[in-house]
């Protein structure tokens, strides 16, 4: 999986430890992060390996998967959850801004799956799931480049879906609100949780508890979803 070190993606990856999938993430620079939770996710009994990448680069994406099927032989799931903002609005925001956000966002996760795709049609099993966001289905103004790169995940993944169905590989995503993470920093808290219906943040647990049902056999005969987590925000 891709930013798994903090908030969301470190939810994710410890809830399906605690599953017992054995977990391997990519981190960008910050290896004291990628060790700490490594360490944490070896205590539950699995194994673990962190890869240095950028998920903007083809090639190294690549690398990372060759050094999972040296140490695992396979893998069964994809969950691509990395993403950036750089919030402005379109009158101020630089090219580098927007490319920035599309290259990580939406390309990050065409070459994770790319890299993956092989293996689960070889096995003719496999499940994907994306992170996406309530931004890619609801205006929200001065994350035009964001908003851009999440509702590209979302058609991303409806139209992998039907494409590999027949591979029994199933192509889901999660797009939540606001979350307690780090990307709710700064926001003017109470103002956004008076929006919200169920009138609070969700928790990056709670996230963390839908990929783990999208990933079951209960989850079977789901594939091409978009499921909602936002407090009604998006009703």
């Amino acid at each position: 999986m891709t930013g798994a070190t903090r908030g969301l993606g470190r939810a994710i990856a410890l809830k399906l430890a605690q599953q017992g999938a054995n977990i391997a993430f990519n981190y960008l620079n910050n290896k004291k992060l990628a060790d700490e939770l490594s360490q944490e996710i070896k205590k539950l009994g699995v194994s673990v390996l962190s890869f240095q990448a950028d998920i903007k680069d083809f090639n190294k994406v690549q690398e990372m998967k060759d050094a999972v099927l040296e140490k695992f032989d396979t893998f069964d799931i994809l969950v691509n959850n990395a993403g950036i903002v750089r919030d402005k609005s379109l009158a101020m925001m630089a090219e580098e801004d927007w490319d920035s956000v599309l290259d990580t966002n939406l390309k990050g996760t065409f070459n994770m799956t790319r890299a993956a795709i092989f293996t689960f049609v070889k096995k003719r099993q496999g499940d994907i799931i994306n992170i996406s966001s309530l931004s890619g289905l609801k205006g929200i103004p001065g994350q035009t480049n964001y908003a851009a790169s999440k509702g590209g995940i979302i058609a991303f993944t409806r139209s992998l879906a039907r494409e590999v169905a027949s591979f029994n590989i199933r192509v889901n995503a999660v797009a939540p609100g606001f979350i307690e993470t780090e990307m709710v920093t700064g926001l003017d808290l109470k103002k956004t949780i008076d929006l919200i219906p169920l009138g609070r943040l969700g928790k990056a647990t709670e996230v963390a508890e839908v990929v783990d049902f999208l990933l079951t056999k209960e989850a079977s005969y789901i594939t091409g979803q978009v499921i909602q987590i936002d407090g009604g925000l998006g009703i």
